[in-house]
Parts: structure tokens; C-alpha cells; sequence
């Protein structure tokens, strides 16, 4: 098996901190692993494969010779490192939402639409593909093979977001919140505009005009990229006290004919999702079940009776592995089977 030299960018974080791990997980057919960070962190070490590997400071030059890149930062950084790494000769896969929109640059998700990575040439398609938002992958993963059977027509979700989908500083100040609930002491906050501890936010990202957030309309515009631009998708995101482990309703409506016994007969066949969907032995998922797996866990599955054809649900995965990590990496293994 051909071997690549592979870089992560934004090493130090939580998202790239995972990248690496699932890399090693999942046997990832490296010759060299360079780490590549802000300038602050260069000179550190990380663990890879059981050894120290120092981070390199991610800029001009940093990408020569280097086949894949898995970019774990922001979309400011991408929008100025990305272009710089393509002209280097690699191939990058962007984490942020710096690039999802661009009608040149493939929004992927391995479940649903692995053939967007290629031409009508049977060619890469870019050298940079966007990883799509957390919430969207998890939404799409479970929806795809549903839209397959049955023709969505309209998804109403509702998102139950952990704190980790801010990043660090959100992790950090959710549990200096809890410790100070513990002792008695007040509540300091400065990532979010209200106390996150005890508490429901319906504010992710800034608002627009309209009233929505950005990242609900993010969860609109990539499932029309994605999956159908057709489909008539209306979202609310929430934030809540969890750490890791995105939530979500979704009530789905169908074109055709759909019973709950239907859904759970094709969700069973279907890649990268798990079955916990017995209320009468309360068996569900929830955020726990999912930290640290691969897997969209589906649960709760019955009937909309509002309409013909509809269907609710209950979703969750954990946002920094499918919903970030694991799904760049896919899209690499996928990059590398091609070769």
C-alpha cells in the first residue's frame, strides 16, 4: 500500500487533537505525520503513534512535499493558509466553514455524496474539499438513505448542540461553571452572552436580518450542496451544558408512502448509523452513548400523525468526531483508494 505524508494544521486543538487520533485508529497509510500549528505552539510536541513529533508552524513552505493536509482551525486562517498549501501541491480537507459554499470546492460527506470528489473525468475534482458543519453531517447521514426510499420533501430540525463545537475556551468555561456551582462561588462567562451551565442558548453563531443564525442557515445551504436543493429544511440551533455530543429532532416529511417500520428497516442497512430505538425498554440515545464513536446513533422513530407522510426522530453524534474529525479522514481514505 502506497504510504503519504500527511499534515494536520491546527494540531493543538480539540478538533486536530482527534484527527490525529483517528488517524492512528484508523491505520492511515502515513509515512511521515507533520503537525503543523500557530506560531505559538511551534517548538511543542505531540503524540503521534506513540512518539514525540514537534509542530511545525503552519505557513509558506510548511507544505512542501506534504500529500494530504486536515486543516483544524478557523475559517479566517483557512481562507489565508488553504490556498497557500493547494499551490504547495496538497490537497487539503478544510474543517471551517471558510470554503463550504464555493461552487468550486466539493462539500463531502462520505455516506452521502462520495462521488462529488470526482470529475466527469473520474479526476479529483479540487485540491481543497470542505468538510460540511457538525450538525449537517449527522442530519445527512441519517436523511440520505430516507431520501433515497422515500423523496424528502421538508425537514424540521432542532439542534441540541455541546459546548465543544465552540472549541476549548466553551469546554473550559462550562466546567469552570460547575466548579463554581460546587463551591458556592459566582458564575464568570465569556464565551457565550449567557451563563451555559443550567441552561439552553438559542444562539449559535451571529443572528441575520431574517432571525435566524448563521449556523442554521448553514444547515439549510449544505443540504441543498449536499443532498437536494429541493428539499425545504427549517432549522433551530440550540446551545446546552454538555460537553461533547450533538442532539437533534428531526421530523421529516416524505413524498412517498413512509411507516416507522419502514425506517428502521433501512437505517439498520445503512452505513455509519446505529439502531437505539426500543422506548418500551428505554432504549434511546443521548450524548453519552455517542462520545468517542464513529457512528449517527437514531432512536425514537415514529410517526408524524400532522401529515401524510412524516416521520420524527431523535439523532446523535459526537461533533468533534463524525461531525469533524472521523469525516475528514473518511474523505482522505476515500482520496487515497482513488490513487
Amino acid at each position: 500500500m502506497d504510504q503519504y505524508k500527511v499534515a494536520v494544521v491546527g494540531a493543538m486543538g480539540a478538533v486536530g487533537t482527534e484527527m490525529m487520533k483517528t488517524l492512528e485508529q484508523r491505520d492511515f497509510p502515513i509515512s511521515e505525520f507533520v503537525p503543523l500549528d500557530a506560531e505559538i505552539n511551534a517548538g511543542k510536541t505531540v503524540k503521534f503513534r506513540g512518539e514525540d513529533v514537534t509542530v511545525k508552524k503552519a505557513g509558506a513552505g510548511a507544505f512542501s512535499g506534504i500529500d494530504i493536509a486536515l486543516f483544524a482551525v478557523g475559517a479566517e486562517v483557512s481562507l489565508a493558509l488553504a490556498p497557500l498549501a493547494v499551490k504547495e501541491g496538497t490537497v487539503v480537507i478544510d474543517n471551517s466553514s471558510a470554503w463550504r459554499m464555493d461552487p468550486k470546492v466539493p462539500l463531502v460527506i462520505p455516506e452521502v455524496n462520495p462521488g462529488a470528489l470526482v470529475n466527469n473525468e473520474g479526476l479529483l475534482a479540487s485540491r481543497l474539499i470542505a468538510n460540511p458543519n457538525c450538525s449537517t453531517i449527522q442530519m445527512l447521514v441519517v436523511a440520505k438513505p430516507l431520501h433515497d426510499a422515500f423523496g424528502i420533501k421538508r425537514i424540521v430540525v432542532s439542534t441540541y448542540q455541546a459546548v465543544s463545537g465552540t472549541g476549548l475556551p466553551a469546554i473550559t468555561e462550562l466546567s469552570s461553571q460547575a466548579k463554581a456551582y460546587a463551591t458556592g462561588q459566582p458564575f464568570v462567562h465569556s464565551v457565550y452572552p449567557r451563563q451555559i451551565l443550567f441552561n439552553a442558548l438559542p444562539h449559535i453563531d451571529d443572528f441575520l436580518s431574517d432571525g435566524y443564525t448563521k449556523e442554521e442557515m448553514k444547515m439549510v445551504h449544505e443540504t441543498h450542496k449536499i443532498l437536494d436543493p429541493k428539499i425545504a429544511v427549517s432549522p433551530t440551533a440550540v446551545r446546552i451544558p454538555v460537553f461533547r455530543g450533538h442532539s437533534e429532532s428531526l421530523n421529516i416529511e416524505t413524498k412517498k408512502p413512509v411507516t416507522p417500520g419502514k425506517v428502521r428497516a433501512i437505517l439498520l442497512k445503512a452505513k455509519g448509523i446505529k439502531l437505539m430505538d426500543d422506548p418500551s425498554g428505554l432504549v434511546y440515545p443521548t450524548a453519552l452513548d455517542a462520545d468517542g464513536k464513529d457512528d449517527v446513533f437514531v432512536g425514537r422513530i415514529r410517526r408524524d400523525p400532522t401529515v401524510a407522510n412524516g416521520i420524527n426522530m431523535w439523532i446523535v453524534a459526537d461533533n468533534i468526531r463524525k461531525g469533524a474529525a472521523l469525516n475528514a479522514v473518511q474523505i482522505a481514505e476515500l482520496l487515497v483508494e482513488k490513487d
